[in-house]
């Protein structure tokens, strides 16, 4: 499978009673397709996975097929810290026509080299779907490292790595030494710097609500190499980038920002706590400095 443009890991509109809104999830997919984002991404972190049960996880992977349909292609995360939940949540997924799966690795078990690969094997075993990769050791304590990457060479359905490390020297040992595993950007602040190097696909969080800003700096970089537009339009996000990864209200920001632009995501669910009012002034801010900001630089362009 091909990894192309921009995905989604779409949030899980709640009602005031913190339960699952269906006509709010649906709205948000439904704007998202009409925006032109290039895939869909249910049960992972931005979603609010690990507050759910696993039959609201089944029900929101099922509810999201039922909506996309095959106009754009559905990852199911898989993450869990017993290795049988994620085959579990694997089978479900392969149940109901995802295209792919997005692999973690279990949080909190601190698992070895040798155990991750174990793990993400034995999903693959189950199901041979083609997986998309996650390293983020800031929620998970370690690296998918090299030993790691050999282990799962034995299968090519391993054909993808969400990289969310941060670390310049692991996206470059990524695109240096394992072409055949699709680098795709898991930083937005290096967002530049992946497609640089040869990135040609995006999860971004903050395309829920603003994908136009993502596909645009997509489309400057990995579609037109022009990188002095993507340099502008990166340099127009940064501030709203910023404001997302301080304090620890990334999936706070992300809701609030789609009830800026007319779906109401309701609160997340405890222990997190929603935005106060000096947050959704400095979101909106932002928000709006940008959008005004990416105008001007398409008016120019196209000038």
């Amino acid at each position: 499978m091909k990894f192309e443009g921009i995905y989604t890991p779409l949030v899980t509109p709640f009602s005031d009673d913190f339960e699952i809104h269906k006509d709010r999830f649906a709205d948000t997919i439904e704007m998202l397709i009409a925006a032109g984002v290039h895939g869909l991404i249910v049960a992972g972190t931005t979603g609010e996975y690990y507050a759910q049960s696993a039959d609201e996880r089944l029900y929101l992977m099922k509810l999201a097929k039922e909506i996309i349909g095959t106009r754009v292609p559905l990852i199911v995360g898989t993450g869990a810290i017993r290795t049988e939940d994620s085959i579990y949540f694997a089978e479900a997924a392969k149940d109901i026509g995802a295209d792919a799966l997005l692999v973690a690795t279990p949080p909190y078990a601190y698992p070895t080299s040798r155990e991750i690969a174990l793990h993400a094997l034995a999903i693959d075993r189950a199901v041979n779907l083609p997986v998309m990769l996650y390293n983020y050791p800031g929620r998970m304590c370690v690296n998918m490292d090299e030993e790691t990457l050999d282990r799962l060479g034995k299968s090519p359905n391993f054909c993808a790595i969400k990289e969310s490390s941060g670390e310049p020297d692991r996206l470059h040992l990524l695109a240096r030494d394992y072409p055949h595993i699709q680098l795709s950007c898991g930083m937005d602040d290096q967002a530049l710097e992946f497609f640089a190097w040869g990135a040609r696909s995006w999860v971004c969080a903050g395309s829920n609500f603003a994908p136009e800003a993502h596909i645009a700096l997509y489309k400057a970089c990995a579609v037109e190499g022009n990188f002095d537009k993507g340099r502008r339009i990166m340099s127009a996000m940064m501030p709203l980038m910023r404001v997302l990864e301080q304090g620890g209200k990334f999936v706070q920001c992300i809701k609030y920002g789609l009830t800026l632009r007319g779906i109401e995501t309701g609160p997340p669910r405890k222990p997190l706590q929603p935005l106060n009012k000096e947050d959704k002034r400095k979101l909106s801010h932002v928000i709006k400095t940008m959008n005004v900001t990416l105008a001007r630089i398409e008016q120019e362009a196209m000038a």
